[in-house]
């Protein structure tokens, strides 16, 4: 099973870069790249309902689950 984030897609939907969700948010711009790319293993809730905050969005927008086959 795997989570899939989709931060990426949504940040282009609300045409927003990389600097301005960390500036809005309150993260470090290298946490929110590895979060982009999917290189974490956790995200703490805070940083996800701030994150849904500022892009306006779902956590289900940012995050899918997939099941393995």
């Amino acid at each position: 099973m795997a989570i899939i984030l989709r931060l990426d897609r949504v940040m282009a939907d609300r045409k927003i870069s990389l600097n301005e969700l960390s500036q809005k948010v309150g993260v470090a711009n290298v946490n929110l790249s590895k979060l982009k790319t999917g290189k974490v293993s956790a995200i703490r809730f805070s940083t996800l309902e701030a994150i849904c905050d500022v892009l306006d969005c779902q956590p289900g927008d940012i995050l899918e689950f997939k099941r393995d086959e």
